[in-house]
């Protein structure tokens, strides 16, 4: 296979016609289903179902659409990194952000990247952290920062910050007190928990204390905002940190109590895939991240522990 081939293959995929395909490579029909049977020979699996209505990729086909697309990324960011110079960077990085790397830097992030790297083009995507770690793994973003990933040999993680989390709900939920919430205690409260499965593990290192949260829980929840709405409609407590609802605990319509005996905590990560393709312009973001979510902490506007490389 060759990376013509591979952009064939991919407009076949995503136009689900080769007349479709065809007009958009500027390809007669023919050419195309040639490709396509070399590609099925060489590789002796079917990618496409023939139908009368167009073409239905196979599970090979699925699969070699994932690779086919990381593969002509690396090598688009490639071409445009060797025509890039050190001293003027360009070219697009895309980075995925759980919620609270959103709130903390995103802003600054932005900024800093439209005033010195004009011809840098970022992309940022927010999610709950398993998705975002999804997101990295199918290649749809260069950098990922997420909390407690799983242990992949495709992944190259580094350790950013660990985080205290709390417990945040209304007074007359949580309590009218300034004093720690035991962990045995917190099971007997309205907890509001982020939906079981990849996101879950996100909320804390221990995962055995997770296990029995989960199990206690009166409602889950995969958006943070309808947790948000939640809390300040009376309708539970979440753990979490001060950064998750600063805004409602300085106002006054939300409390917080710090979790003891255990204490929990989290730990925020930057991803990539072993496998990225490294350019100027990642190197650039990478630092910057790091960077700036080290400024964020030292200047105490995030209450977390930095974790020094």
């Amino acid at each position: 296979m060759d990376s013509r081939q591979l952009r064939y293959f991919v407009t076949v995929y995503e136009q689900r016609s080769l007349s479709a395909a065809s007009q958009e490579c500027r390809v007669a029909t023919s050419a195309l289903s040639h490709h396509l049977a070399n590609m099925e020979a060489s590789l002796d699996v079917v990618l496409f179902n023939r139908r009368p209505r167009g073409m239905e990729p196979t599970a090979a086909g699925e699969r070699l659409y994932q690779h086919a697309k990381s593969i002509l990324r690396a090598i688009e960011a490639a071409e445009r990194d060797i025509r890039s110079s050190g001293t003027d960077i360009s070219g697009d990085v895309s980075v995925g952000m759980a919620y609270s790397v959103v709130k903390a830097i995103a802003t600054e992030l932005n900024q800093f990247v439209l005033s010195t790297y004009p011809k840098l083009r970022l992309s940022l995507t927010e999610s709950l952290s398993g998705s975002t770690l999804l997101h990295l793994m199918n290649s749809e973003v260069d950098l990922a920062l997420v909390y407690n990933p799983p242990t992949s040999p495709a992944l190259k993680v580094v350790p950013v910050l660990e985080e205290q989390m709390i417990c945040v709900g209304k007074r007359d939920i949580i309590g009218d007190t300034d004093e720690p919430l035991h962990f045995d205690d917190l099971l007997e409260l309205p907890v509001i928990l982020l939906r079981q499965g990849v996101s879950a593990r996100a909320l804390m290192d221990d995962v055995n204390l997770l296990k029995k949260l989960e199990s206690r829980a009166k409602l889950q929840m995969n958006s943070v905002y309808a947790i948000a709405d939640s809390l300040l409609a009376g309708l539970g407590c979440v753990i979490g940190t001060k950064l998750f609802m600063k805004e409602h605990i300085e106002s006054g319509a939300l409390h917080f109590r710090r979790i003891v005996a255990p204490e929990l905590s989290r730990t925020l990560y930057l991803c990539e895939k072993v496998d990225q393709q490294n350019t100027y312009a990642l190197e650039i973001v990478r630092q910057l991240l790091l960077d700036l979510v080290a400024a964020t902490v030292r200047d105490r506007r995030w209450e977390a522990r930095l974790i020094e490389p």
